[in-house]
């Protein structure tokens, strides 16, 4: 079985900074792509940031210069800080890992709980 744990999210004022993490655990033989989602109320979930086993990372153009996604592999952990934070930026924000559990097997994906960002104006 495998498990995305994510903290890190809460209040913050307009303009401020969080860090989040992920944490993903059990049995794992690789992952690939790592990532961040959100998702607002009555809007659809939307791709943040991603980035790739050898560290190549991508953006949404909302979050572009604002937002840094980063990953430890050693300790299979996804980081994502924020900085000038705007109120359209509260959402749920989800973790995805695409994670190979066994050798030979295939790719799939997996995603955290989410954990509530909420940006005061």
């Amino acid at each position: 079985q495998v498990q995305l744990v994510e903290s890190g999210g809460g209040l913050v004022q307009a303009g401020g900074s969080l860090t989040l993490s992920c944490a993903a655990s059990g049995s794992i033989f690789s992952i690939d792509h790592m990532g961040w989602y959100r998702q607002a109320p009555g809007t659809e979930r939307e791709l943040v940031a991603t980035i790739s086993s050898v560290g190549a990372t991508n953006y949404a153009d909302s979050v572009k210069g604002r937002f840094t996604i980063s990953r430890d592999n050693a300790k299979n952990t996804v980081y994502l800080q924020m900085s000038s934070l705007k109120p359209e930026d509260t959402a749920v924000y989800y973790c995805n890992a695409n994670i190979r559990r066994n050798w030979g097997q295939k790719v799939r994906d997996y995603w955290g709980q989410g954990t509530q960002v909420t940006v005061s104006s």
